[in-house]
């Protein structure tokens, strides 16, 4: 599933660079007419082309290569639209701010843009359109039914060019009724992957019959994996402390140890450079409020121990004076003046940075919880401490996809994300978390 996934990825990309040239011809074509020479392509070929890296990067930011994403509805139409803005500005100020460009291409950049912009959007519209209707690759018989069941089943309806399909369902699992005829179902339906909860195959009889359909070349699926698949999260509801033993391996330990010592050198050098702007947003702290500039909470760090975490004050100073409270991000009566700006722009967070230094964070990680809720968070939620078995970070695949939480509820969600970084977590995801957090500097979304 995952290459199938990959392969859309790679087409998309190839075919906006055959469109970002392709709009680089038509747009010296328009302007020239008949000056138009072979030599012209030329000398704007290698300025483009550097333009062209951004671009991308700023695509794949915007979530423009991410399947989930590519239906034609506002959604994708504001990613579109956003991320050619964004890539605009970025162009201007490459052509004419960078003096060691060859070209100045006033007119032809605004043409440019143009262009690009009507034929980039138009491709991207046919090529959703395609994905969606194109027959499914993955054609699914679905066995059992609860609420992740049920969640899948309304994604993928909703999601077409995700290419799943759900053929047939078995809804009762193993009491239903056409379990004795799994084969006959699965040659009906052009079936060629079941998906089942991970408790069905102990049993013996129907572990019998999916076995068989191996032979026949199906694939098995655990419904924990597809959702993973799907929803980039784990189904905590699903999983049984053996789905651990197999995938929260030593890995992320490995990865870590040599992660770190490059953690510690860009924590140090992002201080130096950040340090007018760390003492200008110290000054305004206190004197648009009463109170110290850095704020020190205890939190919950690798292997569940209490560290101090160090932060820029964005409430009052006697926020918490009923006790501890969830924060709201962008709704908290607590925050002072210059408060919600610095949470909108994330700048109170930078004196994490001498956490990094001491350890207690990295860059990437679990976001650290406070003690006082992670004990209730343990009781209400199922595996939750495995969040401590790698270091907490400043930002994280839960932050980027689901934001802040402040209930409950909400950390039952983050904690699902947590635990898909951690049996995932890879330098090319921890990139790819990099990236996007960019672009939540920007838009908060």
């Amino acid at each position: 599933m995952e290459p199938y996934f990959k392969t859309k990825q790679i087409l998309l990309f190839i075919g906006d660079i055959v469109i970002f040239y392709l709009s680089l011809i038509l747009t010296l074509w328009l302007r020239y007419t008949s000056q138009f020479y072979g030599q012209l392509f030329d000398h704007h070929l290698v300025p483009f082309s550097l333009i062209l890296i951004i671009w991308l990067i700023v695509f794949y930011i915007a979530g423009l290569y991410d399947p989930r994403s590519l239906k034609n509805d506002i959604e994708f139409t504001k990613k579109f639209w956003y991320s050619l803005f964004f890539n605009a500005i970025f162009s201007v100020s490459f052509f004419y701010l960078n003096t060691g460009v060859s070209v100045a291409p006033k007119t032809n950049l605004f043409i440019f843009l143009i262009v690009f912009g009507l034929l980039g959007y138009l491709y991207r519209r046919v090529a959703n359109t395609v994905l969606a209707k194109s027959e499914a690759g993955t054609r699914i018989l679905l066995v059992g039914t609860n609420t992740t069941t049920q969640e899948i089943s309304d994604y993928l309806k909703n999601n077409t060019q995700l290419g799943y399909e759900i053929k047939f369902w078995m809804k009762d699992g193993l009491k239903d009724k056409e379990f004795e005829h799994l084969f006959e179902i699965i040659i009906a339906n052009n079936i060629n992957t079941i998906v089942l909860p991970a408790h069905i195959k102990k049993d013996f009889k129907s572990a019998s019959l999916i076995y068989k359909t191996l032979l026949a070349g199906i694939d098995v699926m655990d419904l924990a994996e597809l959702y993973e698949l799907i929803f980039k999260k784990v189904p905590l509801a699903e999983l049984e402390e053996v789905w651990f033993l197999e995938n929260i391996t030593q890995k992320h330990r490995t990865y870590e140890f040599l992660i770190t010592p490059f953690e510690y050198l860009a924590a140090f050098l992002m201080l130096i450079i950040l340090s007018p702007l760390l003492l200008i947003i110290a000054i305004a702290v206190k004197l648009t409020s009463a109170g110290p500039a850095i704020f020190k909470q205890k939190r919950v760090g690798k292997n569940g121990i209490e560290f101090t975490i160090y932060k820029f004050r964005t409430m009052k100073i006697d926020a918490e004076k009923n006790g501890p409270q969830w924060a709201n991000y962008f709704n908290d009566d607590r925050a002072t003046s210059i408060g919600h700006f610095l949470r909108a722009t994330h700048l109170d967070e930078l004196p994490q940075l001498f956490n990094i230094l001491r350890g207690d964070l990295s860059f990437i990680g679990p976001r650290p919880e406070r003690p006082e809720f992670v004990v209730s968070l343990k009781k209400e939620i199922p595996y939750y401490e495995l969040r401590h078995l790698t270091k907490p970070g400043i930002t994280g695949w839960a932050q980027i996809n689901f934001r802040y939480g402040a209930s409950v509820k909400e950390a039952y969600e983050k904690t699902q994300f947590d635990i898909y970084y951690i049996k995932n977590n890879s330098p090319f995801l921890d990139f790819s978390i990099l990236l996007r957090t960019i672009k939540f500097l920007f838009t908060n979304n």
